[in-house]
Order: C-alpha cells, then structure tokens, then sequence
C-alpha cells in the first residue's frame, strides 16, 4: 500500500498535527513502468494501479478531436488526480489516420506533450479494428512517436485497439503485433507495450495460453463494459493472470458495449473491485459530450477543461468519483 508523504505543524508547545502533502508528479512518483510476472510495477518494483479518463476517437470531423488540448489534460490531472490519461488515435479511413494523418499526429503529439508537462502517464492507442490490414502504417506511427518520446517513461504504446472476434490471435493479432513490438523496441527498449486480444480485446485466455516471447515489458488488452460484461469476462481475465501474463483495461465503460444505455453502478463495482484486488491499470471510456451514456461530458461541454460537476454525465459524476478516490497519493502537476 503507497503512503502519502507527511507535513507535519506544531500546535502550541507539545502538540503536532501531520498532515498528507502534494507528492510528485505521477511519473516522478513511480518512474520507468515494467512488467514483472503478471504485474505492471514500478521503479520500485512494486505493483502500480493507475486510473484515468480514454478520450474518444480523435478522428478529424467527428467532433471529439476538440478535446484533444492540454487545457483538458491539466483538468484530469488537476481535478481528478489521475496519473493516467489514454489518446484514441483514429487508424483508419473518414478522418483517421489514412486520410487526416497530419491532423491526428499533431493531436496525438498536444496530448502526449501535455501529459509529459503534467507528469502523467499517456496511452498512445491505435485506435483500429484492422490494424494489421497493412500493419506498416502501424510501424511508422510508432516508429515516429517511439523516436520522439520514447527516452521519456511517460508513454505507453497500445499497438491495437480492438480486433474483431474472427480476427485470430494466432494467426494475426499475434505476428501483427510482433512486428511492431519488434519496430518499437529497435527505437524504446524499455516502455510498456500494450497489445490488443481477439474479440474487441477480450479474449485474454488465447493470448496467455499462447503469449508472445522475446521481448520485455509487454501486457495485453483487456476492455470491459459493465452493462454487457459480467463474470464469464471477468474469469477470462482471472485465467488470463494465473496464466502469467500482465493485463491493463485500456478502455472500459460504465454502461453496455455499444457505448449507450444506463450506468450499471453493481457491474460497475464488481469490476473495481476485480481491478483492484489485481492490481490493474484502467482507462474510462469516453472524454467527450457525445449523446451516450459513455460520455463523461454533457453535451455542449467546453473545451477549455473549465467544468464543473454540473458539466458531467451521470457516467462522468461517477468516474470522477473513482478516478480521482483511486489513490491515496495526491499527485502534483504543473502549475
């Protein structure tokens, strides 16, 4: 268990209070994340559970793009507390990376250099249901990023966002992913590499019962939504760990898997309580003021980070909640 450091003030002659204080940043707190057994740890070598928001699919025209600035990046760290935040970079065609890619590079590029002025962790996700159809548009996305930032502990690479259930993980997803691994470590030997699992990142079992070798610090996907996703998910994931392998939820919801319909606060709980006592890393889906219930923002929200607790959906309320409760460390930011 993390302690909060102590400020301590003398009352009087004999009397003193102490206090919790500020700790550093996140990434000064924790430093180089590695994997260690079926454990994400820290510099110390002791397991690290960080929790934070996912912002929505960064794709050109879709409206969700407007939340990719630094003055949202302050406001999760800020009032939230989080250490996490995840960027959901559009792969694919209709304003992703294939026909927008200096748009979603510069996107990528603000929140990754916000979250580095924070201290905080950052999820670079491809974000792609077809990732590997060709995979060296993948490459060079992360072969820049990985020449770009990868001497800083800040980042992590999740390689592949959600492949389709008849994506196989032998046959696919799993040399997909060695070839990226391969282009990432040639550049960054050492930060976390987060690789997506058969059927929307749900089929953890297939990749534990056949991991990938050769490499270091490598976890994979789990994503979770709780008004869909009950025990069965939850047992795989358990197999999964007992296996040997290190899992993060890089994207979860509160509501059903279509990204809609009502918060489901006992399903909700029950998977905090699983992540808890495994000691996972997760990521809330979405930062955005879409019309669903995934969105942590109500409609018409700012952009400018500037909200208040009127500003957020019952999700978002809820999240919060979670999120910024999750630690017992205040972390602090940039002023």
């Amino acid at each position: 268990m993390l302690v909060k450091s102590l400020s301590c003030v003398l009352l009087g002659t004999a009397l003193s209070i102490c206090l919790p204080s500020q700790a550093d940043t996140a990434v000064e707190h924790y430093g180089q994340l590695a994997v260690k057994g079926n454990r994400i740890v820290d510099k110390q070598a002791q397991p690290v559970s960080l929790a934070g928001p996912s912002l929505f699919w960064s794709n050109t025209g879709w409206g969700a793009d407007k939340y990719y600035n630094a003055d949202v990046v302050n406001y999760i760290q800020e009032q939230w507390n989080a250490p996490i935040i995840r960027a959901a970079i559009g792969a694919g065609l209709n304003g992703g990376m294939l026909t927008h890619a200096e748009d979603n590079m510069a996107k990528a590029e603000t929140v990754i250099e916000a979250a580095i002025d924070q201290g905080m962790y950052v999820i670079l996700d491809w974000h792609a249901h077809h990732a590997e159809d060709p995979p060296n548009n993948a490459i060079a996305f992360f072969e820049h990023f990985a020449r770009q930032y990868g001497a800083q502990p800040n980042i992590i690479y999740e390689i592949y966002n959600e492949p389709l259930a008849d994506t196989d993980w032998a046959t696919v997803i799993k040399p997909y992913a060695e070839k990226i691994i391969a282009a990432i470590r040639a550049i960054d030997p050492d930060n976390l590499i987060i690789v997506g699992t058969q059927t929307w990142s749900q089929d953890v079992d297939k990749a534990a019962d056949d991991p990938i070798t050769g490499f270091e610090n490598i976890a994979y996907t789990l994503h979770f939504y709780a008004g869909t996703h009950k025990a069965a998910l939850r047992k795989k994931a358990q197999y999964a760990l007992d296996k040997g392998i290190a899992l993060m939820v890089t994207e979860w919801g509160t509501v059903n898997a279509n990204g809609d319909g009502a918060v489901d606060r006992q399903s909700t709980e029950q998977w905090m309580a699983f992540i808890k006592r495994n000691q996972l890393s997760h990521a809330n889906w979405a930062l955005n003021d879409k019309l669903e219930g995934a969105s942590i923002l109500k409609n018409g929200a700012t952009t400018d980070g500037a909200w208040s607790d009127e500003d957020l959906t019952e999700s978002g309320a809820y999240v919060k909640s979670i999120v910024k409760s999750w630690s017992d460390i205040n972390y602090s930011g940039n002023e």
